[in-house]
């Protein structure tokens, strides 16, 4: 989505920190100092006019008091898990994880932050399944576009998608 974002013309907060790799070769769109939300949460600001991705956990301290609109990417859980699987594989854990452990820890947390969301009326939220901007990326450009009430280039931004990056998959 992010890179949906920037070719559509988007302005994005990224550092460039974290580099392409196998798990993400397009490169990631991330901003180390958004981790320092629950501590400094003004920190946000620097965000403003921009693009700035944020994971679930760090959403509850997202504070009040200013403009976002939030485009909240869903994905199925068991896709997530075998993509954080994979990922800790390649970089040598060989801690065992109680799948049945994490599968109920973030169904919780998910539930925690749509409840959240719905409190935080402040927040707009367009919610996008993962697989469906894999399936129709143009009508997912014009979902984003709509919903950000910007003009964003959706031919640019569809054809960021790439099905080939989805290894992950799941019945």
């Amino acid at each position: 989505m992010m890179q949906m974002l920037a070719a559509g013309g988007m302005s994005l907060l990224t550092d460039r920190e974290r580099q392409p790799d196998i798990d993400n070769p397009r490169g990631y769109c991330e901003w180390e100092p958004i981790k320092l939300l629950p501590k400094e949460p003004d920190r946000i600001d620097e965000a403003e006019g921009k693009a700035v991705k944020i994971i679930s956990q760090l959403l509850l301290s997202v504070p009040k008091g200013r403009n976002y609109k939030l485009i909240f990417m869903e994905r199925p859980l068991p896709e997530v898990l075998a993509s954080q699987d994979e990922m800790l594989k390649r970089r040598g854990s060989s801690q065992p994880v109680d799948s049945a452990l994490l599968t109920s820890a973030f169904r919780d947390h998910m539930r925690d932050i749509i409840a959240w969301l719905e409190v935080r009326e402040d927040i707009p939220v367009c919610r996008m399944g993962y697989r469906k901007v894999l399936s129709d990326p143009v009508s997912s450009a014009k979902t984003v576009r709509d919903f950000l009430d910007f003009d964003l280039n959706l031919e640019a931004m569809a054809q960021q998608v790439d099905p080939s990056l989805y290894r992950n998959r799941r019945a």
